[in-house]
Order: C-alpha cells, then structure tokens, then sequence
C-alpha cells in the first residue's frame, strides 16, 4: 500500500535552502525502513552525493497511512512515544569487542530519526561513542567525568547534536582514574542516578553505554538505569563471561536497583553462513528464551566503516543490512519498554 511521507529537508549543504516536500512511497513490509530506503535511493540518484545522502534530508517524517495502527509505538510523532520520566536503558557487557558501542550509538541515532528524544551517555574511558557521533556536533560542551568527579551541572555538560532528538554527554580519558577516584565518594554506587535525575524529564530515552568492565562505573550505570540491553558477540568465547554479568546484574537489582530489567538480549556479529553462529544463538535462546531479540546484527562492512567518518550506520549508508538491523532494533526496544 502507497504511503504519503511528508520530509523536511535542512541547508547542511551552504547552497541549499530549507524545505518541506511530499512524496508518495510503496511501502511494504518494514514500514519506517521502506520509506527511509526509498527515499535514500531518490536523493542518491538526484544528487548524486552517494555518501552525503541522508545529510540532506532531516530526518523528521511525518506519515500519513490508512493503516496506522499497524505500527503503533514506533513513529512517536504520530504514535505518541512520549513519556513523562525518561527511560533510562544501558547498553552493557564487560567483554569488549562485542558491538556494545556500536549498537548504543546506532541505536541513539535511529531513535532520534524517529523523533524519540534521546540522549547518549558515553560511559566508556575509550570515548568510541563520542568518536562514533563526531561528524555530527563540533564541539563538546563537557564530559561525563565533569559530573561525576567535578561536581559540575549535567545540563551544562550536554551537547547538542545537528539532530534537534540527539544530544550527547561526551567521554574523555579522565575517566580511566574514576574507578579509582570513586572510591572514596559517599554513596559512590549512586552518583550517575543523581546526576541525571534533573534531566529526565526532559527526554524520552537516555542511553549509556558502560565501559567493558564490571567496575564502579558499570555499577553506577545498572544503579541509574531502568533497564539492560546485552550485546553477545555470536562466537564461543562471547558466552564464557555472561554468566558472571548476570550474577552481578542479580546483586544490583537485590541491593542498589530492584527495578532493573534485562529488556533483551542482541546477538551480534552474525553470519548466517557460519554453524557456529547459529549453534552460539541457539544456546541463548535455549537459556534466555523470550529476552532475545528477533533482530540479530549481521556481520557487515559498512557498519564497520561508519565510525572512522564519525558516523552511525544509516547516515554512512541507510541501504546497508547494518543499518536495517538497527532501524529494526529500535523499533524492537521502543515495543519492549513502552
């Protein structure tokens, strides 16, 4: 069935006015990833700017469909995704190399897209968040280290994105020496709930994306967070450490969160042609059952490339299957808490 897509299109290109148009797209299947495809595939071939694509177009989309209960929680404009206290939900593994990064960012990224207020928190001391978003602000106002340990005001710390539903607190490589410099801080588990208590009403979704660790920093972030997402990397090893993150995760909710959830599951890394993918999800889902998720995040050049140009997936390629994934993701999370 022929959806009609209103867009709004930005000046980000000096030459180029602002504008509103409307278009008529075949929709099928994924609805939201069919009209952003579309759309993509258009601008690309008008323009001819294969990797600036979805840089011209901003990224508010309003739809109007015969059918829309059909997708009901995941187009927040139309669907009113909107909360009054903003879910907190921390992306967290302590095994590094898992996707946990890329999938905080990714999915940051296409909940703004779809208008749901969102604000990133890079936990990490390895700042790959901050570096994954870099194409899109110029300069940060202040880092989550500032916060913690300086005593400064979150709000001053935020930095806006050129998305007017993204915003980040960015990370530095001080934040190495706050294990260490936490410890002596009073209620120390509880530093990060505190800080981002005067800033959640102000946004639908706060991600964080926790350091490969299960050190105080990790704490804080299970301590502030309503609920989890684990990213397991589809190899053997990947499951050998998931055991100690869930007993950790038990201590928190009995001692520090009780209202913490896993809401999923990611498996990540996925590749189809190989046994061991499928034996490595098939073991999961044999212990976790219905908290895996159905969206698994295929192994996929493009997602690999997108950070080194300071970009997420579907602002470096919106046609790659890294980019479906996480579009599809989102829409997944957005279901499961709401």
């Amino acid at each position: 069935m022929p959806v009609c897509v209103t867009f709004i299109f930005t000046s980000l290109v000096p030459h180029w006015g602002s504008g509103t148009s409307s278009i008529q797209i075949p929709c099928s299947g994924d609805f939201f990833t069919s009209a952003f495809i579309y759309l993509n595939k258009i601008f690309a071939k008008i323009y001819d700017l294969k990797l600036m694509q979805f840089e011209l177009v901003l990224i508010s989309l309003s739809f109007t469909s015969g059918n829309r209960k059909r997708y009901p929680k995941f187009c927040p404009r139309f669907f009113s995704f909107k909360l009054s206290m903003a879910i907190v939900l921390a992306f967290t593994n302590q095994k590094g190399g898992v996707g946990k990064t890329t999938s905080a960012v990714n999915v940051a990224l296409s909940m703004a897209v779809t208008e749901v207020s969102t604000l990133l928190i890079d936990l990490d001391p390895q700042s790959n968040a901050t570096t994954g978003l870099a194409d899109l602000f110029e300069e940060t106002n202040g880092s989550i280290y500032d916060v913690l340990l300086r005593g400064d005001g979150i709000k001053e710390a935020i930095t806006h994105t050129s998305f007017s539903h993204l915003d980040i607190i960015s990370s530095t490589h001080d934040l190495v020496g706050a294990e260490i410099e936490l410890v002596s801080v009073m209620a120390r588990e509880y530093q990060l709930q505190k800080a981002i208590r005067p800033i959640k009403k102000k946004y639908d979704i706060i991600i964080i994306d926790c350091p490969p660790s299960l050190g105080l920093l990790t704490i804080n972030a299970l301590t502030a967070s309503d609920a989890l997402v684990i990213p397991i990397q589809c190899e053997y090893y990947a499951l050998e450490g998931l055991g100690q993150l869930l007993n950790t995760v038990r201590l928190v909710q009995r001692h520090l969160n009780k209202k913490l959830e896993i809401t999923g599951i990611l498996m990540t890394m996925y590749d189809s042609r190989l046994n061991l993918s499928k034996q490595v999800v098939e073991e999961v889902d044999s212990f976790f059952k219905e908290k895996l998720f159905k969206t698994f995040i295929h192994r996929n050049v493009r997602l690999s490339e997108a950070p080194s140009f300071g970009k997420p997936a579907l602002l470096y390629d919106a046609n790659s299957t890294g980019a479906r994934n996480y579009m599809s993701l989102t829409e997944e999370i957005l279901q499961r808490v709401s």
